[in-house]
């Protein structure tokens, strides 16, 4: 085995041209492939940690019926709260978790009205981790303290005309369904950059909505920030079991614009790999098949002095495993020399702002992201379409007589 080793690692650099060919052909492929990856993986990021960050937290947890009513904001109380909460503050992982009501409503003034997502939120408990409360361009974000008071978006201000200060008239739907309204302050403006969508963003404080929507001491909603994006699924399995009178969701499961969002991208970078490996493959398999050829006096001499067929196989795989491990190598490093470079300074996706709720959730620059384990499976995967692209040259090879083979010109 050894000397067939050697024979192998031999015979990669007796027309190396070609081998280089074939090895930068794997190494532009991988380079280009794990940035991309990194790219997809620094969106998803990003996109869906401020998406927890705007909609509350990576789990929602809400009374029975609401998963099958949830784009209609169902108005239906948690039956005991405390006891939710005493059990998702167990978690190690839970960085806060928040009572709120969630329900749909009108905003208006004289000059124009616009309906509205009408969110109560604890101040206290959601500022420090709020998106809305990083992104205040005027006036202050909520307290534990204020009665009448709103936030609204930028885009939501200047629909209906209005600034910090100005009274506006709140309808909202109450838990019997009736509409009650009421005269509200604006505290305060964020601007998220969401366009159309931030439009339908409202906040106000958790105890004038339960007096006000006729909920007091009940919330509609528990939301649970975890220290980091992609434990969702593993705290939902966790604390199920605990809560059987409840519906507990991770925030994309109720956010499937999101959710198909990302599964595009990954499915993006799974037709790009496909096609750069391929490709790969396919010059590796060019290459092979053009040494099998050139070699076949000597897979004669090799046959007639013992080498069997199974080992003729095996050589020509084993060249092809070199050829892939070397590429692999190099791409691997490479891959990741880019995404040092690229994540000190990130790119410049501002243009993208006004294209969707997902591209302004990106923020202004974008970093890709991803892990050693990642570059090191997409190297492995690289070495594996290399043995495969060799295995139609060996197997040629291998069924060559030597007789025939010897007489070969």
């Amino acid at each position: 085995m050894l000397e067939l080793i050697k024979l192998a690692w031999r015979n990669v650099w007796r027309n190396w041209r070609r081998t280089m060919i074939a090895v930068v052909a794997i190494v532009l492929s991988l380079a280009l492939l794990i940035f991309a990856a990194a790219l997809m993986d620094g969106i998803d990021n990003t996109v869906y940690g401020n998406m927890v960050r705007l909609y509350g937290g990576n789990v929602l947890i809400h009374a029975p019926g609401f998963r099958e009513r949830a784009s209609r904001l169902p108005m239906l109380p948690l039956t005991d709260a405390e006891a939710v909460l005493a059990v998702v503050n167990k978690q190690p992982n839970v960085l806060a978790a928040s009572r709120r009501i969630n329900t749909g409503g009108l905003l208006s003034n004289r000059d124009a009205s616009h309906a509205v997502g009408i969110t109560a939120v604890e101040p206290d408990v959601e500022g420090p981790v709020s998106l809305v409360a990083e992104n205040i361009v005027a006036g202050r974000y909520l307290t534990a303290d204020d009665g009448d008071s709103i936030l609204i978006g930028q885009e939501l201000a200047d629909e209906l005309n209005v600034t910090v200060g100005d009274r506006v008239s709140l309808l909202g739907r109450r838990k019997d369904e009736s509409m009650r309204q009421r005269t509200m302050t604006i505290v305060g403006i964020f601007d998220l950059g969401l366009g159309e969508a931030e439009k339908s963003l409202l906040y106000m404080n958790l105890p004038v909505a339960q007096q006000l929507y006729n909920l007091r001491g009940q919330e509609t909603e528990i939301a649970v920030i975890l220290d980091e994006v992609g434990q969702e699924r593993a705290f939902v399995q966790e604390v199920s079991p605990a809560l059987p009178n409840y519906e507990v969701d991770a925030l994309e499961t109720l956010r499937p614009e999101f959710r198909e969002a990302m599964a595009t991208d990954r499915a993006t970078v799974t037709v790009m790999a496909t096609i750069m490996l391929t490709m790969a493959g396919i010059g590796i398999l060019n290459l092979m098949l053009m040494a099998a050829f050139e070699r076949t006096r000597e897979m004669g001499v090799l046959a007639a002095l013992g080498l069997k067929g199974r080992q003729t196989i095996l050589l020509f795989v084993l060249e092809g495993a070199f050829i892939g491990l070397v590429g692999a190598l190099i791409g691997c490093l490479l891959g990741w020399l880019l995404l040092a470079i690229v994540g000190q300074t990130g790119i410049d996706i501002s243009y993208a702002a006004e294209a969707g709720e997902i591209y302004a959730l990106m923020g202004d620059r974008m970093y890709p992201s991803t892990g050693l384990r990642t570059i090191l499976s997409y190297g492995l995967i690289a070495i594996v379409v290399a043995v495969l692209a060799s295995l139609i040259p060996a197997w040629q090879a291998s069924r060559k007589e030597p007789a025939e083979s010897l007489h070969y010109i």
